[in-house]
């Protein structure tokens, strides 16, 4: 069960790019902008992450970090982030794990055949590891200017 607005999130463990291995608690005593992706090096997902990347100094300045995960293996995570120089760590959840905790996971349908995937989705993170915010079924026009919002006024209390 995803965690509520309010609620402590949950602190996964998983693999990232640049071979290290982050908790989400390892962002503590920051805000944390959490977004899930369908699938890395995709047109709406490499959209998203530039849009992420183009407003990193902002997020920064909001005391906000970034982190984007996908059900993508890690060398797909390594090719997505280098390619498009993301300035951010990507999470590689194969297992699902952290998709599961976030309810993430969704039957999507294409070409007629139903499939579940990863849901496009954004959850802003307090300093304490509190959910504040979350985007669900977002559509990528727009959306990070509306998140820096959020992290901005989450920032100045």
């Amino acid at each position: 069960m995803a965690p509520a607005i309010g609620e402590t999130i949950p602190d996964i463990e998983l693999p990232a790019t640049g071979g290290k291995t982050l908790k989400l608690s390892d962002y503590r005593g920051q805000n944390l902008v959490l977004y899930f992706y369908p699938k890395a090096s995709t047109p709406g997902c490499t959209q998203e992450g530039l849009d992420f990347s183009a407003a990193t100094d902002a997020f920064a300045a909001a005391n906000t970090r970034l982190l984007g995960a996908s059900r993508d293996g890690l060398k797909a995570q390594e090719n997505f982030k280098a390619k498009q120089s993301f300035p951010f760590d990507l999470l590689s959840d194969k297992d699902e794990a952290l998709c599961r905790a976030f309810d993430v996971i969704k039957l999507k349908k294409m070409y007629g055949k139903e499939s579940l995937g990863v849901e496009r989705a954004t959850f802003l993170i307090d300093a304490g590891g509190v959910l504040r915010r979350e985007w669900r079924g977002v559509k990528v026009p727009g959306h990070v200017a509306e998140v820096l919002a959020a992290a901005q006024a989450l920032a100045a209390g």
